[in-house]
């Protein structure tokens, strides 16, 4: 009878602990991120742009997804590439594409270093946009075999500075159908580090 006393207020410390692991404010980051994926469901069910919605042989369930942790936020300057070059990376159906290597942000993570290459790209309207392509040792076992990519926006009046959000990573649409062709990430954009943060693969 005491040991089973012991083991449960064991329990009960462990679980006291887990709800005091974050400030209010970590807490409140926290619901803004789940509510941002709630969003994303909601709307891959019925938006015209949606994956399954213009596949109708993409069957849609609910985006899977690691626990938010505020611990995969990182704060980073960006760093110009002198010279922008253009390189070629390619698609998942084997196409080439070229894009620009911009630039480059440095974090660290359990006391590495690490670095996240930003390319800017043309959309098909012709408009600029800036992205993130990454691989990691959760590459094709948790997470999505071709990688994940994480939105860019430059602005210079953060004075270059960003926050590389792990828990905003997301599938490419090519990870919910073959009709989609999406930028496969080079060797230089792999981290050697597991990021236990963002979405998961979809097709298990």
């Amino acid at each position: 009878m005491l040991r089973i006393l012991y083991v449960l207020l064991g329990l009960s410390v462990i679980f006291f602990a887990c709800g005091e692991k974050y400030t209010p404010e970590q807490r409140e980051y926290i619901k803004k991120i789940e509510n941002i994926r709630e969003e994303k469901n909601k709307e891959f069910q019925s938006a015209p742009y949606s994956p399954f919605v213009q596949d109708t042989a993409a069957n849609f369930s609910p985006l899977k997804y690691f626990p938010v942790d505020p611990n995969f936020a990182f704060v980073s300057k960006l760093k110009d590439y002198q010279p922008k070059d253009t390189v070629i990376v390619l698609g998942t159906k084997g196409e080439e594409r070229k894009v620009i290597r911009y630039g480059f942000l440095n974090f660290r993570h359990e006391g590495k270093e690490y670095r996240l290459n930003v390319y800017q790209g043309k959309s098909k309207s012709g408009e600029d946009y800036h992205s993130i392509w990454f691989t990691d040792l959760t590459t094709g076992n948790e997470t999505y075999g071709v990688g994940r990519y994480i939105d860019f926006e430059i602005n210079p009046d953060k004075n270059f500075e960003y926050t590389i959000d792990f828990n905003l990573a997301y599938n490419p649409y090519c990870a919910y159908s073959s009709k989609y062709s999406c930028a496969v990430p080079t060797k230089d954009d792999f981290l050697e580090m597991k990021v236990l943060a963002g979405e998961k693969i979809f097709h298990e």
